[in-house]
C-alpha cells in the first residue's frame, strides 16, 4: 500500500509513501490518487521542481516537515503564508517563497530512477512545464 509509480516528463520513478513519519499527509494525498499535475522549476528554493496547487486544501498541518529536502524527497506545503504546493528536490533545496523560508511535509521518497532526477530538473528549467502523475503500484 505504500509503493507508488511517479511518471514525470519522460522519466519513471518508483517511490514509497512515508506512512510512519507522515501518516496524515499520506492519507490526505491518497484521497486524491491518481494525482496528476504539471511541474515547473522552483523560483526561490534552488534545485527543485514544484506543483503550484493554489487553494487546494489537503486538510493537514505540519508533520515530518523540513525546509531542506534531499534529492528524491517530495514535500507538501499545506498552505498558509504561501499557496499549497508539492515540491520534488533534485539537488540542493532551501525551501522558500517570496515571503521567506517555508517548511513542507516530507511524505514521499523516490526509490529508483534517481540517476534521471537531475536531468528531469534541468529539462524542466530549460524546456518548461512537464507532466507528472502519481499512481499506486
Amino acid at each position: 500500500m505504500s509503493q507508488l509509480i511517479v511518471t514525470a516528463g519522460p522519466f519513471t520513478f518508483e517511490a514509497k509513501l512515508e506512512l510512519e513519519n507522515a501518516p496524515k499527509t499520506c492519507a490526505a494525498f491518497l484521497r486524491h490518487m491518481p494525482f496528476t499535475s504539471k511541474i515547473v522549476h522552483v523560483r526561490w528554493s534552488g534545485e527543485g521542481v514544484w506543483m503550484p496547487l493554489g487553494e487546494l486544501d489537503f486538510g493537514v498541518g505540519y508533520e515530518n516537515h523540513t525546509s531542506y529536502p534531499a534529492p528524491g524527497q517530495i514535500i507538501l506545503y499545506p498552505g498558509g503564508i504561501s499557496e499549497t504546493e508539492i515540491l520534488l528536490a533534485y539537488g540542493g533545496v532551501h525551501f522558500a517563497s517570496k515571503m521567506g523560508q517555508l517548511a513542507g511535509n516530507h511524505f514521499i521518497t523516490l526509490t529508483s530512477g534517481l540517476e534521471n532526477l537531475y536531468t528531469l530538473g534541468r529539462k524542466t528549467l530549460w524546456e518548461g512545464a512537464q507532466e507528472i502523475k502519481f499512481e499506486m503500484v
